[in-house]
């Protein structure tokens, strides 16, 4: 029985694997990681987007206007980048106070802030900040190995420290506009935050909410606190949701995640109350989930989301 059961597994692995190696074929050369100028795209009153065009390593850069000061979130990978997205910026703000967000540390989503002016202020939770000084730097040199336009991008980045942090939830009012700011994490990473433009109802999520993608779990993750954030998500009834990456969607992408995030939930209590170890449990709902979604990115996430929830079940 375990000997049929273990070929199931590794036939439905290789059937997903084939899948993403066709689809990733089919996309070709990869692009370099360039936050697009011109491409801005309004999703609300107040807010902007420039979208990622599905490119590695450049995020969904969200521009956030009120009628004193003028929010950035995700500035991109690199001075270069930054200096783009402040072109993009002086296109619809004439504001000269600005502020910074991020949605976690990694570099795309950071060191873009290098081109900002002193006077911009920072804002970004302790958690986030810690995740910094404990690892940006070995996170900037990796990112560095992938290319050499990346490397170069990442040439002179350094950590920025915060003007302004927090614990746990933080409001930014930008005159007539309010942007709530909430540690979520531990998540994608432990300082994972989120931006709610309260007038807007737009929701820039990071890599809590995706369109069309696994939810990339790390090592750390907790899938109680996971759904603990569609819960605070869900309180403030969000019309549009940008995530990291990938295409902007609405408010309904927090049930899809939150059905897809309890089906590894469920799946894991199960195989837990079958005595099976989290290494197979990580296995099988891998194997399972990739088979039914394939192509979908970010694929490595669901063994840590299936770790997280099979230690909650014990």
């Amino acid at each position: 029985m375990t000997s049929i059961r273990s070929f199931r597994i590794a036939f439905v692995a290789a059937f997903a694997l084939a899948a993403v190696v066709a689809a990733a074929a089919q996309r070709g050369p990869v692009a370099d990681p360039i936050v697009r100028e011109g491409a801005t795209t309004k999703v609300a009153d107040h807010t902007w987007v420039i979208p990622d065009g599905n490119v590695p390593l450049v995020p969904n850069v969200g521009i956030v206007v009120g009628s004193a000061a003028t929010l950035v979130i995700d500035p991109g990978l690199g001075r270069a980048n930054g200096e783009a997205v402040l072109r993009e910026v002086a296109k619809v703000s004439r504001n000269e106070q600005l502020y910074i967000g991020t949605t976690h540390f990694h570099p795309e989503h950071t060191t873009g802030y290098l081109a900002f002016p002193a006077s911009a202020r920072y804002v970004n939770s302790t958690a986030q900040e810690a995740e910094w000084v404990e690892s940006g730097t070995q996170m900037v040199q990796a990112f560095s190995k992938r290319s050499p336009a990346t490397a170069a991008l990442l040439a002179d980045a350094v950590r920025r420290p915060a003007d302004i942090t927090f614990e746990r939830d933080h409001t930014i009012d930008l005159g007539g506009i309010t942007v709530h700011v909430l540690l979520v994490g531990p998540t994608h990473t432990r300082g994972d935050t989120v931006f709610f433009v309260e007038q807007d109802r737009v929701l820039f999520a990071g890599d809590v909410v995706m369109n069309q993608s696994f939810l990339a779990a790390g090592a750390a993750a907790s899938m109680r606190g996971w759904l603990a954030a569609f819960d605070a998500f869900d309180a403030w009834k969000p019309a549009v949701v940008v995530p990291a990456h990938g295409a902007v969607g609405t408010g309904a992408l927090v049930g899809e995640n939150r059905a897809f995030m309890s089906e590894i939930q469920a799946r894991a209590q199960a195989l837990a109350a079958e005595g099976r170890s989290a290494d197979e449990a990580a296995k099988i709902v891998t194997a399972e989930l990739t088979a039914k979604h394939p192509g979908w990115p970010r694929a490595n996430g669901i063994a840590n989301a299936t770790r997280a929830a099979f230690a909650e079940a014990r």
